[in-house]
């Protein structure tokens, strides 16, 4: 390339190091008039092991812009390999639009560039690589659901064994579970049923308003609260309190190996831990539906009242005729079915525990985030299959 591009190299300039003033030596870079860079120095590994000059160079380097026009080389005194890496590196693995070098300096530099591989870019996933990660996942989600059928049919058998022998039931296990899963979750239900009740009324108490529709907020609330919010809500809080619970119940007898010495003594784990959680939260969770949705009624009546002027009377008088019976049957129904489906699913993660505290977390985690989504895909799933019922 032409040298006539560039000026001569002048002296040091002012904005150099103390270091590099008093040794001529030591790697630096300054600009020259215009946007021209000149290196100085010897640019070799001897010279970078001093951690000063190598502050100092780098400073530099990450202040001086790598798209630079013009570099000159031609005032380096010696260039190794490990010098000409360090500018192939800055310059991101492409020729300066002009440098000025040496013969000797122009072939270490095309040496390193020859033999610098830059890493390609992983390219962007196809429909088809997404296709073959999920036909992958295949045999995992075949194994999985196998034991997932395996847990509901040892139920059934369990289930039918304690139907023939009432004797033999773990009474006090149940009991236990409808305490825990039941009666302790009621404040928490009704504080929330009856906030959501609030939130819901006011906001349909705005819209309502503007097209003299008040009474109508009678039958809003009634059917979407007992038919469709209750259950939901109320399994969703079950979801995440009591079937986290059972999970980590199930984990730790699995860490402390608990559930091995069961193993040992002959007693059967879906008798003595499966059946008792299913059967208590297929129990609880109507009745927690029906109180969370009393809650929230409760709570739309009073913003009803307080917004549109609906009295509590006549709510409470309008209220049956709004919602019919069949709501009733279908929320309790379902809620019946979503206690099973929690306590099935968080007994299952809590068997598949490893013995360690990091799968106890994950296990945890992944039974509350599955119960939460298999509930919703139910209530999706009735709404389609009962959209006919409970209408006038």
């Amino acid at each position: 390339m032409p040298s006539s591009a560039l000026d001569p190299a002048p002296p040091p300039s002012s904005r150099s190091s103390d270091a590099s003033a008093l040794d001529p030596d030591l790697p630096r870079l300054e600009h020259r008039a215009g946007e021209a860079l000149a290196a100085y120095g010897r640019w070799t590994a001897l010279s970078f092991s001093s951690p000063r000059c190598w502050k100092v160079l780098s400073a530099t380097l990450a202040q001086t812009p790598a798209d630079a026009p013009a570099w000159d080389l031609r005032s380096i005194g010696q260039l190794d390999h490990v010098g000409a890496q360090l500018l192939w590196n800055h310059w991101q693995h492409r020729w300066p639009a002009q440098v000025e070098m040496s013969a000797q300096q122009r072939a270490v530099l095309e040496q390193v560039a020859q033999y610098t591989v830059r890493e390609p870019e992983d390219p962007k996933p196809s429909w088809w690589d997404h296709f073959l990660r999920f036909a992958n996942r295949g045999p995992l989600m075949l194994e999985t659901a196998r034991r997932f059928v395996t847990l509901i049919g040892q139920f059934v058998l369990d289930l039918g064994t304690m139907l023939r022998a009432p004797h033999r039931a773990p009474w006090r296990d149940i009991s236990g579970h409808l305490y825990s899963t039941g009666a302790t979750a009621l404040p928490i239900t009704a504080l929330v049923g009856l906030l959501i009740g609030i939130v819901l009324a006011y906001l349909t108490s705005q819209q309502l308003r503007q097209y003299g529709g008040e009474t109508f907020i009678v039958n809003i609330l009634g059917l979407s609260l007992i038919r469709e919010l209750g259950p939901v809500l109320a399994a969703v809080l079950i979801a995440g309190r009591s079937g986290s619970a059972m999970t980590a119940q199930i984990g730790v007898m699995r860490v402390t190996e608990e559930l091995d010495a069961m193993r040992v003594m002959g007693i059967p784990h879906g008798f003595r831990l499966v059946l008792p959680r299913v059967l208590a939260l297929a129990i609880a969770m109507p009745l927690i539906s029906l109180w969370t949705a009393a809650a929230a009624m409760l709570g739309g009546m009073i913003a009803a009242d307080l917004t549109l002027g609906v009295s509590p009377g006549y709510f409470m008088q309008t209220l049956p005729r709004a919602v019919p019976l069949a709501n009733i049957w279908l929320a309790l129904s379902k809620s019946a079915v979503f206690g099973v489906l929690i306590a099935l699913i968080a007994c299952y993660h809590g068997m598949r525990v490893l013995p360690n505290t990091e799968s106890l977390g994950r296990r945890t985690t992944s039974s509350v985030v599955i119960s939460i989504t298999i509930v919703i895909l139910v209530d999706a799933l009735f709404a389609v299959l009962f959209r006919g019922v409970g209408f006038r």
